[in-house]
Order: C-alpha cells, then structure tokens, then sequence
C-alpha cells in the first residue's frame, strides 16, 4: 500500500492488536469498504489510514459504515464526499460523538439544513468536544462579544480557532481600541497580518478625527 516499514512500526506501536489480524479477512475488506463504498481513489487510501490509523481497528458493520452513512445524511457526497483528510470522521460513534454536536449546534437556532452546511464547511466541527471546545466558545462570543448566531452560520471556521490563544486576546484587544471586525477578518489572518490591520483601523481612524 505504500507505507514505510519505519512509518508501520509507529502504527503497530500504537495498535499492537493489529499483528492477530489475518490480511484476508480484517485489512482486505477496509480496503474494499474505502475504496468502493468511501470512494478513496486508491493513491489516496495510504494517506487516510496514515492520517488516522485507528481504521485499521474499527468495526466496519458496527462504526464505520454507520458514520458513514450518517455524514452522507449531513451532505458529505458528490463534490463534498469524504476524502482521505475527513475518513478520520468514520472511525467516531454516531450517537456519543457526531450526533451531539449536530444537536448542540441545532440548540442554537440553526435548522438542520444550516448546521450541515456549516459542517461541510468546516469538518473539523465534528472533531471537537462540545463541552470542552464549542461550549466555551459560543458563550464567549455570545456574552462577552455580543455576537450573532447568524455570524457563525457564515463563519462556521470560528469554532477551529484556540480561545484562550487567538480569540480571546484578539477581542479584548480590539475593545481597547474602540474597534470591530468580523469573524472572518478578525480570526484568519496571521498575528502579523492582524497587527498591521489594527495600525490600519487606527490610521484610518485619526485620519477621520483630523478631517
């Protein structure tokens, strides 16, 4: 398949179960399910197992053929289908782990429709733990910067960024200065990127004093 011996011995350090496997009946049919039913073009089928080796332990019939039939339901077909960046999502629970944070986000007042979009969108939504990440989050952009759920609907990618490290520091900064931004502009760009656009803003805004 493409793996290095030195990269194999890192994934059977970290699953040693997988020396008991017989090649036939637990590697082949991963294979067959990647291939013909995720639709991993087969070049690609060594990067998703490297990217999440725990596919090579997974129950087919019991996780993952039910997650992906879940994220098919969420919209993850035709140009959005899996690709070996998102066949990590197979390996999680429906009901303990994807499902909830479908539900989380729909508690917010998106409909179904618009919480699928925005995971489509950004994936990684599902990868993150609801009371330890998106928790947090949304009652800091909801209380401390009075922000719109609709915002969020448009810039799902918030949810990604470190709270503590960018979001936070990012805001408080901006309340100092008297200034606002959107999500997109205020989070995406690098910490210089974000520096040179306040010097910017501040310009710009003694500019208009003097005028």
């Amino acid at each position: 398949m493409g793996i290095h011996r030195n990269v194999m011995g890192r994934i059977l350090d970290m699953l040693p179960e997988l020396l008991t496997y017989e090649p036939h009946d637990d590697i082949y049919p991963l294979l067959d399910f990647l291939l013909n039913e995720v639709r991993i073009p087969y070049p690609d089928v060594q990067k998703s197992i490297l990217r999440c080796p725990r596919l090579l332990v997974s129950s087919i019939e019991n996780r993952l053929r039910p997650a992906l039939c879940f994220l098919k339901e969420l919209g993850f077909v035709g140009p959005h289908s899996l690709t070996c960046q998102t066949t990590l999502l197979l390996v999680s629970s429906v009901e303990d782990t994807l499902l909830p944070k479908v539900e989380f986000l729909m508690g917010l007042g998106f409909t179904r429709v618009e919480v699928s979009n925005m995971i489509v969108r950004s994936p990684g939504l599902l990868t993150l733990s609801v009371a330890n990440n998106l928790a947090p989050k949304v009652e800091f952009f909801l209380k401390e910067m009075n922000g719109d759920v609709a915002e969020l609907k448009m810039f799902p990618q918030f949810f990604s960024f470190s709270l503590e490290r960018r979001i936070k520091p990012r805001h408080v900064l901006l309340v100092q200065l008297g200034l606002s931004l959107p999500l997109q502009e205020m989070l995406q760009v690098s910490d210089g990127g974000f520096d040179s656009m306040l010097l910017e803003l501040r310009l710009r805004a003694l500019e208009g004093r003097h005028e």
